[in-house]
């Protein structure tokens, strides 16, 4: 769902305030440890689940005499641990060929798929391309495609880091074994 001011959530998370690094420490550490995993011949604790871990940061301005809010400024932090992608049945990784480790796999990498048509998408969006010669008459700025972030969980909720008025960095463990090079 999405709420009109605050953006994309899922139903049934809670939000808890938080007033010291180490409430923040107890927090992801308890998520860590409810993250879904498995033993692969690669990694002994490999994720089984992309987490995102949402800091939100808020200041008000007060007025000391009335105690009015004058301002509030309001910005999020999102710690992003995708899963890596799965290949059903190559050595090295789970063991996926059937059952639920196979649909597991599936989920993983369709997150992962659509996380990456979303950045293709947004980079057409960003790069406004004039159509020289056009059958329809005098040039024209071809029209930006519909970014597909209600494609999957992952990309609806990490919208506004990826697609709003946000900085993103993104970090990548790669594997250096021969097996995942392609």
């Amino acid at each position: 769902r999405e709420h009109p001011v605050t953006g994309p959530f899922i139903e049934g998370l809670r939000e808890v305030e938080v007033r010291t690094l180490e409430e923040m420490k107890d927090l992801m550490m308890n998520g860590l440890a409810l993250r879904m995993k498995a033993s692969t011949r690669a990694n002994q604790n490999s994720s089984r689940s992309h987490a995102i871990f949402t800091i939100t940061f808020s200041k008000a301005r007060i007025a000391s005499d009335t105690g009015v809010t004058l301002e509030n400024k309001v910005s999020k932090v999102s710690l992003v641990d995708l899963a890596g992608s799965e290949r059903a049945g190559v050595r090295g990784e789970v063991a996926c060929s059937s059952g639920s480790r196979l649909r597991e796999a599936s989920n993983i990498n369709m997150g992962l798929l659509t996380l990456g048509r979303v950045i293709t998408a947004l980079i057409k969006v960003n790069s406004k391309e004039l159509v020289k010669d056009s059958p329809r008459g005098p040039p024209y700025y071809r029209l930006p495609e519909v970014v597909p972030y209600r494609d999957s969980v992952l990309t609806w909720l990490l919208k506004e880091s990826l697609g709003g008025n946000a900085k993103t960095v993104m970090i990548a463990a790669i594997s250096p074994l021969a097996v995942h090079y392609e």
